[in-house]
């Protein structure tokens, strides 16, 4: 029986330290891409909901759906000793991954997407003054040519 709940209480300090990875990864999406204070808040509505759901399912997957204190005791101290110890080392490799693979693959190609775009734009730009010009060209010969016919009469 106690070798049962051991077992249990091991299982909900894995799920703490599951749920501080999960905390940790919108660290690093923070701390690697800029964001507005409402995708912060979604952001925190997200861990929310998959720690819930975590939470829930381990409880009944685990306990029948029975809530003990020793399992929030386990999920707490997982979540305290993943942070105080590896925490640190996986923001920061995964930071520079990331930001290394933003800068050698991601700012090239939006680099040159912005430079499409710019070009695009400056051709559409220069279709759209010529059609117009055109166009304005052609109004004025017809006002002109229907003002000498009514003159004419």
């Amino acid at each position: 029986m106690i070798l049962s709940e051991i077992s249990k209480f091991l299982f909900f300090i894995l799920i703490g330290v599951i749920i501080g990875i999960i905390f940790d990864l919108f660290r690093i999406i923070r701390k690697c891409f800029k964001t507005s204070d409402i995708i912060t808040f979604i952001h925190d509505l997200m861990f929310l909901l998959i720690s819930a759901v975590i939470l829930l399912f381990s409880i009944f997957i685990v306990n029948n759906g029975e809530i003990r204190g020793y399992m929030f005791l386990g999920i707490a101290l997982g979540i305290v000793v993943y942070l105080v110890s590896i925490s640190k080392y996986i923001i920061n490799i995964c930071t520079k991954i990331i930001l290394f693979i933003r800068k050698i693959i991601i700012n090239p190609i939006m680099k040159s997407i912005i430079k499409v775009c710019n070009f695009t734009k400056k051709i559409v730009k220069n279709v759209y003054n010529n059609l117009s010009k055109n166009l304005k060209i052609t109004s004025n010969k017809e006002k002109h040519t229907k003002n000498l016919t009514n003159f004419n009469k």
